[in-house]
């Protein structure tokens, strides 16, 4: 993982090797901070919780913001801030547990599993806490419980894995209506008045142009997708994204 870079006062970012994964760190008051999405491997964690000691931040509160193994990790290094996600979200970590803990060991193995996805459930608007106001946007597309993070006074969307510029819109296709459930997420976005930065949960940060780029090339793949026929997205760059590209063919002619 890249060292943290500081965005927007107070706020840090730092990408990892592994899919371009983010992790964002909001600074609070006497060297607490929220710290959203860590990851990706064992030895990310131990940089992260490295660094945030060199810069005396403290994690004091956690979130999650979805419930794939790559955003739900954790390491006795960062302490014992309460971790938070939607409740929606937290449903998922435990029904499919099992599951994410494979994907999570073929993947970045050697994480210690008695704090993989143990997030607890947060129903609310904004967070409680000794920092900046930080608003929470919570909807079901890509995943439920889907819940991004904007900050008002530094106009930074912390977006999950929405707004990429590296990667399509993911659908959930096990949801009923995983087409109105991605609809409805990006316009909840799209709804947020001043955002100047948005933070993917993969890929890079963009400005406030780049954020209703991203947007307008997510509402246009959707858009593509009901014309129901094979196309062409510029981010389709691996096999992966390929076999996800067929998989939300098929759900739309279904």
């Amino acid at each position: 993982m890249g060292r943290l870079t500081e965005i927007a006062p107070g706020v840090l970012v730092a990408t990892s090797s592994f899919a371009l994964t983010t992790t964002t760190v909001v600074a609070g008051s006497g060297g607490g901070c929220l710290l959203i999405d860590p990851g990706v491997t064992v030895a990310e964690l131990a940089e992260l919780a490295g660094e945030l000691a060199e810069r005396s931040l403290v994690p004091v509160m956690a979130w999650a913001t979805h419930p794939h193994w790559d955003h739900v990790l954790w390491s006795r290094e960062l302490g014992d801030a309460p971790r938070y996600a939607a409740p929606a979200a937290v449903t998922i970590t435990e029904t499919e547990r099992p599951g994410m803990v494979e994907m999570l060991e073929a993947s970045a193995p050697g994480h210690d599993l008695e704090l993989f996805g143990r997030v607890r459930p947060l129903d609310a608007e904004a967070f409680t806490w000794d920092g900046a106001r930080a608003r929470l946007i919570v909807h079901d597309a890509h995943a439920p419980g889907h819940g991004a993070v904007f900050l008002p006074e530094t106009g930074v969307l912390v977006a999950g894995d929405m707004c990429s510029d590296v990667e399509i819109p993911l659908l959930d296709t096990e949801a009923e209506d995983a087409f109105g459930d991605y609809r409805t997420g990006l316009a909840r976005l799209a709804g947020v008045s001043g955002v100047r930065q948005v933070v993917p949960g993969h890929g890079h940060v963009g400005d406030a142009v780049e954020f209703r780029r991203r947007l307008a090339a997510d509402s246009g793949y959707l858009d593509a997708l009901a014309r129901r026929e094979p196309f062409d997205d510029p981010r389709i760059t691996q096999d992966w994204m390929r076999d996800a590209h067929a998989t939300h063919l098929e759900y739309v002619r279904r």
